[in-house]
């Protein structure tokens, strides 16, 4: 079935939406609340949690994401009773690549289905309403095949594919605002400017064009991959890749995409995770940095992640992991969107430098040996 075909397909109706959601919160928009909430977040020193996590097993990750979460002042900050919140997981590559032998996907590079059911459960805890989980999936069968069908039933969250509109009628345009960069509106679900809380919950991993991807690259996966591409044929979203000028223009529009959707808390999975690249192609190897990091601040939190994974935050391209692009987290400093300075973050939980595991960066895009290392 080919993304067009895709695309009219219903997966809730909109009478099902609203009894969901409420329409209270559906006339909810980003731009005025959320700014500012966002903004009142990174006007002092943010907060990011580290904590050391060997495997996904479930009482296990209750445990560590509770501390996580603790650790970074709880969740009554961002969620107020009967908040709609939106879980964007991190389900790239689909069935377009082979997964690694003998490894399985969300034990490389899919957000482990375990995580996001954890932290659906605590942000349930916390008082929230409904939870959407919500991915422009490369396939339909992406959300059964990596176990988020099961996770939604569990949590009694509802399942969005961001590639339709649904249940809308159509896409919204939703404004970047005042300094955007490529993109002035991004085409997206309604529902991104209708939820309450917005999550992303992304894998620890190398990128090949822009160095590492953790909670702010993971929003590339909010755009419906039929109005981002250059052409039919593309699975992917080359149009917000480009080809003039390819090594500055992903990095940009990461930062259309974060200011357009603010995060309002990140969580990475780096328990098992993949250096060298982002998907099974060339570099590409599955590592196990037992590790998890949280924050509310996106840009501190990946800064963090990124000094985890054995590279300076703030480093220029075209140096490590940044060979082939921009570093965003310096471009997302320079729009005042947080700090990637480590200095004036506090992190907290285990130690930086007693956790630290050395990634190796995405260097080519050919297939490579298989190999696994373990911290």
């Amino acid at each position: 079935m080919d993304l067009d075909e895709r695309n009219n397909q219903t997966s809730i109706s909109r009478r099902d939406f609203l009894k969901l959601i409420g329409t209270g919160a559906a006339a909810l928009a980003i731009a005025g609340c959320d700014n500012q909430q966002i903004q009142t977040q990174i006007s002092a020193k943010p907060t990011v949690a580290i904590a050391r996590a060997t495997d996904y097993d479930r009482a296990s990750l209750q445990k560590q994401i509770t501390e996580l979460l603790d650790n970074i002042g709880g969740l009554d900050d961002i969620i107020r009773p009967g908040d709609s919140v939106a879980l964007k997981v991190n389900l790239t590559g689909g069935t377009y690549y082979q997964p690694f032998p003998g490894v399985d996907p969300i034990e490389s590079y899919v957000t482990h289905p375990e995580v996001a059911r954890v932290l659906g459960e605590r942000l349930l805890d916390a008082s929230a309403g409904e939870i959407f989980i919500i991915e422009a999936q490369s396939d339909l069968d992406s959300f059964d095949r990596w176990g988020y069908v099961e996770v939604a039933d569990a949590l009694g969250a509802t399942l969005v594919d961001l590639n339709n509109p649904d249940p809308y009628d159509d896409f919204a345009e939703i404004p970047v605002g005042d300094g955007w960069l490529i993109y002035k509106h991004l085409l997206l679900n309604q529902l991104l400017k209708e939820v309450d809380v917005f999550v992303s919950v992304s894998k620890m991993k190398c990128h090949y064009s822009v160095g590492v991807t953790h909670t702010m690259k993971n929003l590339v996966g909010l755009t419906p991959v039929q109005h981002y591409r250059t052409s039919p044929e593309h699975f992917w979203r080359s149009a917000l890749h480009g080809d003039e000028d390819g090594h500055k223009r992903l990095a940009r529009v990461i930062m259309d995409l974060n200011r357009a959707r603010p995060v309002h808390l990140g969580l990475v999975d780096g328990i098992k995770a993949a250096e060298g690249g982002e998907v099974p192609r060339g570099s590409f190897k599955p590592v196990k940095p037992g590790l998890m990091i949280a924050g509310k601040n996106a840009v501190a939190t990946d800064a963090v992640a990124t000094a985890l994974m054995g590279f300076d935050p703030s480093i220029e391209y075209p140096n490590a992991p940044f060979l082939h692009g921009e570093n965003y987290l310096n471009l997302a400093s320079d729009l005042a969107l947080g700090t990637n300075k480590l200095d004036d973050i506090e992190v907290v939980g285990a130690v930086l430098d007693d956790v630290r595991f050395q990634f190796a960066p995405s260097t080519e895009q050919s297939f490579d040996n298989h190999t696994i290392r373990v911290m």
